[in-house]
């Protein structure tokens, strides 16, 4: 589904998060007050604005409010980040998202009424150390509430050449098998009698733990 978003602040943070979003063919607006960094985005986004978003007065005129999502992206002004999220929120911005530099950046983030609050290198440092620590989980999504979602290669003998049904991984293990995907095809919502093979990547759900325990047995090549 197509939306439309706005991005104050052209940093490494906002700048790659503009050409994500380009690629996903959504609709951009940037804004920054650098003129050097507006036009060197101008022929990437769909729209750059050279504007200072401290102003009240020039985020009303770009109307904001009427954007699905607001970033604010700004990199290591942490006043003006602060002040930013607190316009975009008494103007009317509906979901104003904001990147936080530290703990207590985030915090201050969230008393002033940020929708979301996003920590990206901490959340990457986050990301490769599951990795680092559990080479089986090629991807991990934290769903919340203590659950997620997980890619796991087999690797162990084990649970090779066996069907799902033998192997009762919902009983056995806590976890819901959403997809199995192999050198060759992706099967979504497998039957039960569909078999497994060393290699194949299961994507289940369940608990955060089941998820990392499942890993660290499909881990050990036996």
């Amino acid at each position: 589904m197509k939306q439309t978003y706005a991005i104050v602040g052209l940093g490494r943070f906002g700048s790659s998060l503009l050409e994500s979003l380009i690629d996903a063919d959504q609709e951009v607006l940037v804004i920054d007050k650098n003129p050097t960094l507006v036009e060197n985005y101008m022929d990437i986004a769909t729209h750059a604005v050279i504007a200072d978003a401290q102003d009240e007065d020039a985020l009303r005129d770009l109307d904001l409010a009427s954007f699905d999502h607001v970033v604010v992206a700004i990199g290591h002004n942490q006043q003006a980040s602060i002040l930013t999220t607190i316009l975009l929120k008494d103007i009317g911005v509906r979901h104003v998202i904001a990147k936080a530099e530290n703990n207590l950046h985030a915090r201050v983030l969230d008393k002033v009424g940020a929708d979301q609050v996003v920590r990206p290198e901490n959340e990457m440092a986050h990301r490769l150390a599951e990795q680092l620590m559990t080479p089986n989980l090629l991807n991990f999504i934290d769903l919340g509430d203590k659950h997620s979602l997980g890619e796991i290669k087999i690797g162990n003998l084990r649970f090779a050449n066996k069907t799902i049904e033998e192997l009762d991984i919902r009983k056995n293990y806590g976890l819901n098998i959403i997809a199995i995907r192999s050198e060759d095809r992706v099967v979504i919502t497998p039957e039960p009698d569909e078999i497994i093979q060393v290699g194949d990547v299961l994507t289940v759900a369940g608990e955060t733990k089941d998820v990392k325990h499942f890993e660290s047995l499909v881990a050990k090549i036996k």
